[in-house]
């Protein structure tokens, strides 16, 4: 192995500071993923691991890490990104509390009403995709042995876009000061 190459089999472990992995596949756009028990009870809470997989029809999927209260509520959702003046209030958000404590209250958010699903959006956000689940797959790594991860795909059925955000009917990326997951501990 060449000496200029630092080589690694991860499930050895990677012998750095900070697992590189993350650092690698990003930078992720960080978004707020909303959704309801069937009690009315509801939930927020931040995603990294979160993607676009398809164009037609528009599918977006996210990692739970972990079975969360977002899992068992997901049978629809909404996605609500974050955007530096949001930051603080994703942080806290983070917060570990039982299912009947509602993140919106707990970070001063607004929840607003969807159009097409019955879970409300965070009425800060600049952009939010109203979605219903259409696959949960819990992940698994070469051996079979299922791993504590699930993979939630969901299908966009309605796009909410602050009008600010676009330049002559383009979506300014640049200026919407999306929080991306840049890889490293507190790296956004």
């Amino acid at each position: 192995m060449s000496e200029s190459i630092h080589f690694y089999e991860p499930r050895n472990g990677h012998r750095l500071p900070h697992d590189p992995f993350n650092s690698i596949i990003g930078p992720r756009p960080i978004g707020w993923i909303s959704s309801q028990n069937n009690a009315g009870a509801l939930n927020l809470a931040p995603y990294s691991f979160f993607n676009a997989f398809n164009y037609t029809p528009p599918i977006i999927g996210f990692a739970s890490i972990g079975y969360k209260d977002t899992l068992r509520n997901i049978e629809e959702f909404a996605w609500n990104l974050v955007t530096r003046p949001l930051a603080e209030a994703m942080n806290q958000t983070c917060a570990n509390v039982a299912p009947e404590v509602s993140e919106f209250e707990l970070a001063g958010l607004t929840p607003l009403a969807s159009s097409l699903i019955k879970v409300p959006r965070v009425s800060e956000s600049a952009v939010s995709f109203e979605c219903r689940c259409t696959q949960i797959i819990q992940l698994q790594g070469i051996s079979g042995e299922k791993v504590p991860t699930w993979l939630v795909l969901g299908e966009v059925v309605a796009v909410h876009i602050a009008k600010a955000m676009l330049k002559n009917g383009i979506y300014d990326t640049a200026s919407a000061g999306h929080i991306l997951r840049g890889g490293g501990p507190a790296d956004y």
